[in-house]
């Protein structure tokens, strides 16, 4: 990514002032040696915490147009209980989780830039964040045993949760939202789900998901 190389450009100024500054210190210009180790000793801190924001955004992936993400598909364990089989697209990671209710829902993550970032090489972003069990009766989801996961334990900086608090000193974070798909579980549905600008779409894949879909209500 281009925020890579500028996260090792600011470390190589960093470095180069240090030198200087080490260089200024053996003339006895006590002054200018000062000030160019203390801009160096900022902009290799400056470099340390990009790259720790940097590990985070990693973990995203980048968004220019409808792309898939996941395929899940769903066996049955019992009333409304299912055993849900998700894949990410494209790196094929299987996940298995047991889901309570009538419906599965899934959430992710979306970063949004403003011009001057995307120059950086930050394009729009997301991250696959929980999946879940939902009942269609209020009540029940009020009563019954509810499952939900998480999909991602991101290493750094936890970017979503500094962008969402300093949102407002970030003039070039465009938006950040959540975006949820969900549609009901049977037994041997498969379902495929994709990712846009506008968010996530869950889309049938074969006869039992369109079954249970046309049922949906």
């Amino acid at each position: 990514m281009t925020s890579d190389a500028v996260v090792l450009l600011i470390a190589v100024f960093g470095l180069l002032l240090l030198a200087l500054a080490c260089q200024r210190l053996f003339r006895a210009r006590f002054v200018a040696a000062a000030g160019s180790g203390m801009m160096g000793a900022l902009l290799l801190a400056g470099a340390a915490l990009f790259f720790v924001v940097s590990l985070n955004l990693h973990t995203y992936n980048r968004l220019t147009y409808e792309q898939p993400v996941a395929e899940i598909v769903f066996e049955a364990r019992g009333p409304q209980r299912y055993r849900a089989t998700l894949a990410q697209v494209p790196s094929g990671e299987l996940q298995m989780f047991m889901l309570a209710g009538d419906e599965w829902q899934l959430d992710a993550r979306v970063l949004k830039w403003h011009a001057p970032a995307t120059m950086l090489g930050l394009d729009a972003a997301f991250r696959l964040d929980r999946i879940g069990g939902r009942y269609r009766d209020v009540a029940s989801e009020r009563s019954e045993p509810r499952t939900v996961y998480e999909l991602a334990r991101p290493p750094g900086v936890d970017v979503w949760a500094l962008v969402r608090r300093f949102h407002a000193w970030l003039p070039w974070v465009d938006a950040l939202y959540g975006s949820a798909t969900y549609l009901p579980m049977a037994d041997g549905a498969h379902f495929a789900v994709s990712v846009a600008p506008t968010g996530l779409v869950g889309r049938p894949l074969n006869r039992a998901a369109r079954e249970a879909v046309s049922t949906w209500h």
